[in-house]
């Protein structure tokens, strides 16, 4: 049987390798440094040597170089603080003002609060992420903002990252309206409570600098594939490479050694798949804000759109004394990559949630389904450590090999190496369309109770109540071909073929929908606070409810959500024709 052979040919020795290569050799790999192209090359060269179509792809990307920074308190006590520009930072020699304390520095955070001219303390947890933090922080007048990290309240390190909103290389728009002017400083969680003790005791002033070397430079992605040939439907494996400084080993050394010692055993296993793979190594996704992802989704629409089955994104594992196991998909994938996970790992404790747009998942628009997984630490784990839910070293010169449990790439691989196999090798489609119906009807559901005027989502949610009973169908009809195609038909391809022409259909369709707030053709800014939810476009909606009628912020949100809602029930009515049809051709 070729899969048990891909499992016992998998090795966590070869990764491991791999993982000492990069720390070691390649440390510090900024997208448009000199190690960014050296970690292509090795990419490059590996997987030539595995057999696969290589290459090399250069272009322009907006990167950033920051550099060490400093925060004086001045008053009501004077100390000096250590920290690390953030990426995309503007920079300043010497920005001074007052310290406005506002935690998660939410929008609601902001209400009733005058910030012009001021300088904000806020946390590094990702509710919203920190890109979003500096949008809303930037939009309200703010003059700068310094976070503190993550970790135990002892914990004095800082942590690296990124201020840029845009997603990708940034539109006319977005380069206006989404990229934050604003002097970005990153302080650690020891630093950053005796700000917030300062706060507390009165008005606090502070001095910071800041700088950073933003500008347009030449990034070197690696991709390779096999088995792609005319309309061949395809899997898309794909992690990015770019790193921070230091050696960054679970971030992300150990998941560029997994994919590519993944690629170098199928591909020995090419004569026996169905479907072809495409594996990319992604580059400029920590200081430009997933750059080659963006761009390959654009450049690739196309074949993407037509022939992808799913993307599976490894980030990060094998994080040492981590103890659950995590999968992150859409819906459609979402019964599949649980149930390969239960049965690869047992009783190892495992916990689902649905992808939002972190990683470089740039393809919810073309409507691809989307399956990610890594151990993470339990709750409690991370309360301990104020919600460092990848460590307190994340990000951080700390991120080193000793971060790394070498004998969690063993599972890590297997996991990996079961979702494969069968996205590449089942005749018909693993996807289910039952959790996606069921997530819609809840979600409209849930909305419905609102009262909004003159906006139907009753009839929206018996819309989708009647595509959650077509997909139920759909899935009970996949699972019956499914057995009697293993038991062989001569109808068998056509049959195949057409239940997976509905299913990639229904998710290009659908997915846009459920996971995005600008649809098909853009990218959501990183960390818009929409996204934590199902249907990211009516996320507003509660809050519509609660506008005065007669409101400027009630009639024009008004236009927003009735177009949200329309966008959805089109979608779901497309998407019930093509169930529909399908299921008569069935019969």
């Amino acid at each position: 049987m070729a899969l048990d052979d891909i499992l016992r040919e998998v090795s966590a020795d070869n990764a491991w390798e791999s993982v000492l290569h990069i720390t070691s050799e390649i440390p510090s790999r900024l997208a448009g440094s000199t190690n960014a192209r050296r970690m292509a090359e090795f990419a490059d060269e590996k997987l030539r040597q595995a057999g696969l179509e290589s290459r090399l792809d250069e272009f322009l990307g907006l990167v950033s170089f920051p550099e060490p920074a400093q925060v004086w308190a001045l008053a009501p006590e004077q100390f000096t603080i250590e920290g690390y520009t953030l990426a995309q930072s503007a920079s300043t020699d010497s920005l001074e003002g007052e310290l406005i304390d506002l935690g998660a520095a939410t929008e609601a955070d902001y209400e009733g609060r005058d910030v012009r001219g001021k300088i904000i303390l806020s946390e590094f947890p990702y509710a919203p992420a920190r890109q979003e933090k500096a949008v809303i922080a930037w939009r309200h007048g703010a003059a700068g903002q310094i976070f503190m990290n993550l970790g135990d309240d002892q914990c004095d390190a800082y942590a690296f990252g990124s201020v840029k909103s845009p997603w990708g290389n940034p539109t006319p728009e977005a380069l206006e309206h989404d990229l934050p002017d604003l002097p970005s400083v990153s302080i650690s969680r020891v630093d950053g409570l005796r700000l917030k003790a300062l706060c507390r005791r009165g008005t606090t002033r502070v001095r910071l600098n800041a700088h950073a070397a933003n500008d347009w430079h030449t990034l070197t992605m690696t991709s390779a594939e096999f088995g792609t040939d005319a309309e061949r439907e395809f899997l898309l494996l794909g992690g990015h490479m770019d790193s921070w400084y230091g050696p960054q080993a679970t971030d992300n050394a150990t998941g560029d050694a997994c994919m590519l010692e993944l690629a170098r055993v199928f591909k020995l296993h090419e004569g026996e798949l169905r479907r072809g793979l495409v594996t990319a190594l992604w580059m400029g996704h920590e200081t430009g804000t997933m750059i080659s992802s963006t761009r390959f989704a654009d450049v690739n629409w196309d074949r993407l759109r037509r022939s992808c089955v799913a993307y599976l994104q490894v980030d990060q594992p094998a994080i040492a004394n981590s103890s659950i196991w995590h999968t992150a998909s859409t819906e459609d994938i979402q019964s599949y990559s649980t149930r390969i996970a239960r049965e690869t790992l047992g009783t190892y404790p495992q916990r689902w949630g649905r992808q939002s747009k972190n990683g470089d998942s740039s393809f919810f628009g073309v409507g691809i389904a989307a399956l990610a997984g890594e151990t993470m630490f339990s709750e409690e784990e991370a309360r301990r450590t104020g919600f460092a839910n990848l460590g307190w070293f994340h990000h951080s010169a700390h991120n080193t090999l000793d971060k790394v449990d070498r004998s969690l790439l063993a599972p890590h691989l297997e996991v990996y190496a079961r979702w494969m196999w069968g996205l590449l090798t089942e005749p018909i489609l693993p996807h289910e369309y039952e959790p996606l119906g069921r997530a819609f009807v809840d979600r409209l559901t849930e909305l419905s109770a609102y009262d909004v005027p003159n906006i139907d989502l009753q009839s929206a949610v018996e819309q989708t109540q009647t595509f959650h009973a077509l997909a139920t169908q759909l899935d009970q009809q996949s699972a019956a071909w499914r057995e009697r195609i293993t038991g062989g038909t001569s109808d068998a391809d056509r049959i195949a073929n057409r239940l997976n022409q509905a299913k990639l259909r229904v998710s290009r369709i659908l997915v846009p929908i459920a996971s995005t707030v600008v649809g098909p053709y853009g990218q959501d800014r990183y960390g818009h606070s929409w996204q934590a939810r199902m249907i990211p476009s009516l996320a507003p909606y509660p809050q519509l409810a609660g506008y005065p009628r007669d409101s400027e912020a009630f009639q024009t949100w008004w236009v927003s959500m009735i177009r949200a809602r329309n966008r959805a029930v089109d979608a779901l009515e497309l998407a019930s024709d093509v169930v529909r049809d399908a299921l008569g051709e069935l019969g």
